[in-house]
């Protein structure tokens, strides 16, 4: 009796031991995944469920979303370090740096600058105003939208360039689809370059989805937005003799205002 009463304590001490590893472990496993959640707890349990009484187009509308949550949350693999993926995290965001609008504005205005012919300035000239066009049209278009972006890590989100609360549609994906367009038509004259071009915008959207800051829908959007800007700037493209005229009707309607208002002033006195 007494060495099966000793056996028996041995054994319910191990299995309290084994308890508290495994609720440790668990623990561990638990902190690990949620360092690791780059969508918000409010994304995950959104409601998508529907009734027969709603509208089809209600119904259609639901379950594209709840697709395309599904596929954004499926191609997040570089959201953090710990994901599947993230080992390549730093070159994605390597990419992603490279379609920010900060390097295009600093590049173009620059090369406008230093331009050395007139066709090369003018060129430049257009794609600054395309890119300042680009950000207002996003800007306006993500104000009246409002789609919250999936919820990052707080270190990733110290780190990104220029956070913004909302996602539809991707900023990248039109400037990338809006500047692969411009370079191609106005630039790009060879196969290889060619490639080049489309293949860094699709990297660049791309890029967006594997670090989880966008949906596929963003990026589907705003690569269909971008390529249709080019179309608005080739509209309204700005010659070089355009602006010397409208800066000179602008400098001589400023004189004029001067003049007037020194001669009223010698008229009073």
């Amino acid at each position: 009796m007494t060495m099966s009463s000793s056996t028996s304590r041995r054994n319910s001490c191990r299995g309290v031991v084994c308890g508290n590893r495994a609720s440790s472990e668990c623990h561990v496993v638990r902190r690990r995944g949620s360092s690791c959640s780059y969508f918000s707890s409010g994304a995950q349990t959104e409601d998508f469920s529907v009734s027969l009484s709603q509208p089809i187009v209600t119904i259609t509308l639901r379950f594209l979303l709840a697709i395309d949550l599904w596929l954004s949350k499926r191609l997040g693999v570089c959201a953090c370090e710990g994901s599947s993926w993230g080992g390549i995290r730093p070159l994605v965001r390597l990419v992603e740096l490279s379609g920010h609008v900060i390097p295009w504005l600093i590049g173009t205005v620059y090369t406008l600058l230093r331009g050395e012919s007139v066709a090369e300035q003018e060129i430049m000239l257009n794609l600054t105003l395309a890119l300042l066009l680009d950000l207002l049209l996003v800007r306006a278009v993500k104000t009246v939208v409002r789609r919250r972006r999936p919820a990052q890590n707080r270190s990733d989100i110290l780190s990104a360039f220029f956070v913004e609360r909302y996602s539809f549609p991707s900023g990248h994906a039109t400037r990338a689809a809006m500047c692969a367009r411009f370079l191609l038509a106005q630039l790009v004259d060879t196969a290889s370059m060619r490639v080049l071009v489309v293949g860094w915008a699709a990297l660049v959207s791309l890029s967006r989805l594997l670090l989880a800051r966008h949906y596929v829908t963003d990026v589907g959007f705003g690569l269909v937005m971008g390529y249709c800007q080019y179309s608005l700037v080739e509209r309204f493209w700005v010659t070089w003799d355009c602006l010397q005229d409208l800066l000179l009707l602008q400098l001589r309607e400023i004189l004029n205002r001067a003049y007037s208002g020194l001669w009223m002033a010698d008229w009073k006195h």
